[in-house]
């Protein structure tokens, strides 16, 4: 099997397209339907767990959720969800409008302060390629691309296809003098930070310039909502170069690039190349992992985590012990069970060392000060 193809995920990107948005408990959000999920629930299937969890977020994993919500319907639980951007779904949680956030970075000191009613606990369960992908008629998937190169292009140092530095890269690709469009977020987004951090640790004009964040002030470029957002920027426009998650670069047949890695090797995303780049990652004791960069030969450099992220005591912050009964079994589907459903999305699971401490950290969680059983 061809691993940038794979038909299980574009079967269930498919359909979590055509799901409609779901509610949160912030009705400000209703409108929202980018990344929405929501499952019904069905029958209690002796799981003991009959909750309704309200979560916003991440795009990068918006699939995700969806699909473990479908895959819950049947154990008790309800997982509404919207993909709003990591910073969006964590400014919800620290106002106490969701019950959970996804997001891809870790949280900052500066997002911890926000969160007013509690320690928080996030748990790294899924690790995704990055891909620059983009549309050029005529030049297939494969075009390399290094760090300073793809800075210059978000610099708009870069403005054409054919520019020397590009055709230094691949000097046997016939490459046409169309003019470059760069496709950027427009919203607070956790896959721009690690993109941006990938620029800057090859750009000292990046670093020193636009820098490394959620959300930056671009120097050109256009700006979309969302990894689907930019994905359909891309798809639209002859030339164009866009950051999106590799499910979103399937779902829409995308060519990308082989991105030089840290040890010098143009490498593809794949699942082997992105899971290749947890091997070793360093683990903070909050768990806040990062995976841009990752050393090693068959590493992809472009590699995000995302992170579920709530309270350690949900109770105490206000959520109802039947919630927090929920939120301790969605959590730990995700880092056991659900690591088959992150798979067939295209999404590289977590290694079993990175496992372990996430399986501490959700059988700490608690109501009230007493363990959730």
């Amino acid at each position: 099997m061809n691993p940038r193809i794979v038909p299980a995920t574009l079967a269930a990107l498919a359909l979590a397209s055509g799901a409609a948005a779901c509610g949160s408990s912030n009705d400000d959000n209703s409108s929202a339907s980018t990344g929405s999920a929501a499952a019904s629930t069905g029958s209690d299937s002796g799981s003991g767990v009959k909750a309704t969890l309200n979560g916003a977020g991440s795009t990068f994993a918006a699939p995700i959720y969806q699909q473990v919500g479908a895959d819950l319907k049947s154990q008790g639980l309800t997982i509404n969800y919207q993909g709003v951007g990591s910073g969006a779904g964590v400014s919800q949680f620290a106002a106490g409008t969701v019950d959970f956030a996804g997001s891809d970075p870790a949280l900052s000191d500066d997002d911890r302060a926000t969160i007013k009613k509690g320690d928080a606990v996030q748990i790294p369960f899924a690790l995704g390629a990055i891909t620059a992908s983009y549309n050029l008629s005529g030049v297939k998937s494969g075009l390399k691309l290094d760090g300073e190169t793809l800075a210059n292009i978000y610099l708009g140092k870069v403005k054409a296809w054919n520019d020397p530095a590009i055709k230094a890269l691949n000097p046997d690709v016939d490459l046409p003098s169309t003019k470059i469009t760069v496709v950027h977020r427009s919203d607070s987004s956790g896959t721009t930070k690690g993109f941006t951090q990938f620029l800057a640790n090859y750009s000292t004009a990046w670093k020193n310039g636009p820098g490394v964040d959620k959300d930056i002030k671009w120097p050109t470029g256009t700006g979309a909502k969302g990894n689907d957002g930019v994905a359909a920027a891309v798809k639209q426009t002859d030339g164009a170069i866009g950051y999106v998650e590799q499910a979103y670069a399937l779902q829409n047949g995308f060519t990308f690039a082989d991105v030089k890695n840290k040890a010098g090797k143009f490498v593809a995303p794949t699942l082997e190349s992105t899971s290749a780049a947890a091997e070793g990652i360093e683990v903070p004791e909050d768990l806040g992992v990062s995976t841009i960069d990752a050393p090693g030969d068959g590493a992809y450099p472009i590699v995000s985590q995302t992170f579920a992220i709530t309270y350690k005591d949900a109770c105490k912050a206000g959520i109802s012990a039947d919630k927090a009964k929920g939120l301790k079994f969605f959590f730990n589907y995700l880092v056991n069970e659900g690591q088959d459903t992150i798979k067939k999305l295209s999404y590289a699971p977590i290694p079993d060392s990175l496992k372990a401490k996430d399986q501490a950290a959700i059988d700490a969680m608690q109501c009230n000060g007493a363990a959730i059983s």
